[in-house]
């Protein structure tokens, strides 16, 4: 139960945080994809700082074995840039430029009762539907189930 306290507490600070830098608001985050009109530059700032947050944490779990709860810790092993990558880099670059929204806003805005992000969400949940069948397909064809 502590656990999803924590995780409660740790997303309600996070989506606060995302109303609080606009990420909230498609028109801010549309602004700043803008390069070549009127560009919006303050979104840059908000990205900078989830960097740094998120070098430091990670150079605090590389000396770690374990989480905070004690649980095993799962950090990323691969350094490969193949064409996966590639492509779900790419179609979530286009929906945030398209939408305005990328995951965590959207649900954040969603939430909070904006309409507009509902028809994104929807889109993202299927979208992830539609992955999870087709690895699912992929791994049957690969072992010779049927």
């Amino acid at each position: 139960m502590q656990h999803r306290v924590t995780e409660f507490f740790v997303g309600l600070l996070f989506g606060i945080g995302l109303i609080l830098a606009g990420m909230t608001d498609p028109s801010k985050v549309l602004g700043f994809l803008d390069l070549a009109g009127t560009w919006d530059p303050s979104l840059a700032f908000v990205m900078g700082g989830g960097i740094l947050v998120g070098l430091g944490a990670f150079a605090a779990a590389k000396k770690r074995t374990t989480n905070f709860f004690g649980g095993a810790l799962h950090l990323p092993t691969s350094a490969v840039i193949d064409k996966r990558l590639i492509g779900g880099s790419l179609l979530f670059g286009a929906g945030w430029g398209l939408a305005g929204f990328c995951p965590g806003p959207a649900i954040v805005s969603l939430g909070a009762g904006q309409s507009k992000s509902a028809v994104f969400v929807l889109a993202m949940v299927a979208g992830m539907a539609i992955f999870e069948w087709a690895e699912r397909r992929k791994a049957r064809t690969l072992t010779g189930d049927q």
